[in-house]
């Protein structure tokens, strides 16, 4: 018996992260995975073309995301997320507001530690 050719319904289809990022690696913005991004009005105004990833990201972040959640929960790379986010960011779409700042206490960094691996398992 012959191998099913696999058809467009066959399952997903698998896209090469630097497609998504245009072969771009590196985000014009630091962006660390703790840090909890913010959309701007603009974000939610901008026509997103159907199925590109910055609009499922849009969409997603209705409600303040970290960059850690946003990864995992379209199931991209960490390094993808950060490029996409950081073109949001830098084009007035997004912010981020720090989670941890040279000032913060150990109990703050602790409280955020617990509160990362809490959302993690949740995922």
């Amino acid at each position: 018996m012959a191998a099913e050719e696999p058809t467009a319904s066959s399952g997903p289809r698998l896209v090469r992260a630097y497609a998504l990022t245009s072969g771009r690696t590196k985000a014009d913005v630091d962006l660390p995975i703790e840090a909890t991004v913010e959309l701007r009005p603009s974000a939610t105004e901008t026509a997103w073309p159907v199925g590109d990833m910055t609009g499922r990201i849009v969409e997603l972040c209705a409600t303040p995301q970290s960059v850690a959640e946003i990864s995992a929960r379209l199931g991209i790379p960490l390094g993808v997320t950060r490029v996409l986010l950081g073109d949001l960011i830098a084009g007035g779409h997004a912010r981020t507001q720090a989670t941890i700042t040279d000032t913060s206490s150990t109990d703050e960094r602790r409280d955020l530690i617990e509160r990362t691996l809490s959302g993690l398992r949740a995922l």
